[in-house]
């Protein structure tokens, strides 16, 4: 079982240092078929090890100058509350259901970032003046030096957008990085180098609220298989952080839904006809 839990951390962290995030999405799939978890257990499992990765992932973004604090603060706020919504909810669905429903959003992310591999490596201009709140490309200014202007526009968006990260990471125990890295892209102008470092900082917030959340509602954080799932990680994290360096964007998001999109499959041919 250690070394399990530790090539299976080490895949989650390696996706987590390539894409900023999105490969928390494996961490529960990976505990249930893996490690033999409950799935509800699997998300307190799960939140706990991504938060505790991506801890010593923003550290690095933030040494390098890679974290807009500020607007990930905020982002990070609205999706605190949404977490323990997330929690409610899973409460009242049954595993197998709980399972195919997170097989569905899987498929769906991996379709979006299929379409939107383009977008997202592209580096976007600051928004016009009065641009409409949902309207295409960064709804957010920026001053000269780059500084975000937070107009209530902004913040209506990034607000949305966090509440509906935390709700979704208390309810299937993903950190939220294939939204928040997006959202931050394409709402805010924000490079997407500093997207990356940004959004492992709000899911190191997210997914503390929502350990807290799971914990009070009953669920069973496996503390050995945490720290082995913790260690495997932070290597693996290193791994993709240099990886991705030397990577094309656009070719890795589109490996990266692939695998997406085949776990999903796998998820829900198991939970059909296993």
């Amino acid at each position: 079982m250690s070394i399990t839990s530790l090539l299976l951390g080490a895949l989650v962290g390696l996706s987590l240092g390539l894409t900023g995030g999105g490969g928390a999405i494996f961490a529960v799939p990976l505990l249930v078929y893996g490690m033999g978890l409950s799935a509800k257990d699997a998300v307190a499992t799960s939140l706990s090890a991504v938060g505790a990765i991506s801890t010593v992932g923003f550290l690095s973004h933030w040494r390098r100058g890679d974290v807009e604090l500020r607007t990930g603060l905020l982002f990070a706020a609205a999706g605190m509350v949404g977490a323990p919504v997330g929690t409610w909810i899973a409460g009242l669905i049954p595993q197998t259901l709980l399972l195919l429903l997170f097989a569905a959003l899987m498929a769906v992310i991996a379709l979006v970032l299929w379409r939107k591999t383009g977008l997202v490596e592209s580096e976007l201009r600051p928004a016009a003046e009065g641009r409409d709140c949902m309207a295409a490309g960064p709804s957010c200014e920026r001053d000269p030096a780059g500084i975000l202007i937070m107009s209530s526009c902004c913040a209506v968006l990034l607000v949305v957008a966090g509440v509906i990260t935390g709700v979704l990471s208390g309810l299937f125990g993903v950190g939220g990085g294939f939204i928040i890295v997006p959202a931050l892209v394409l709402f805010s102008g924000m490079s997407i180098h500093r997207a990356v470092g940004t959004s492992l900082m709000v899911i190191v917030l997210i997914s503390a609220a929502g350990v807290v959340s799971q914990i009070f509602a009953g669920r069973i954080v496996s503390g050995e298989v945490t720290l082995l799932f913790v260690a495997g990680g932070v290597a693996g994290l290193f791994a993709g952080q240099a990886a991705g360096r030397r990577l094309s964007g656009p070719s890795l998001q589109k490996v990266f839904a692939a695998a997406i999109l085949l776990v999903a499959a796998f998820v829900i041919v198991r939970n059909i006809f296993g």
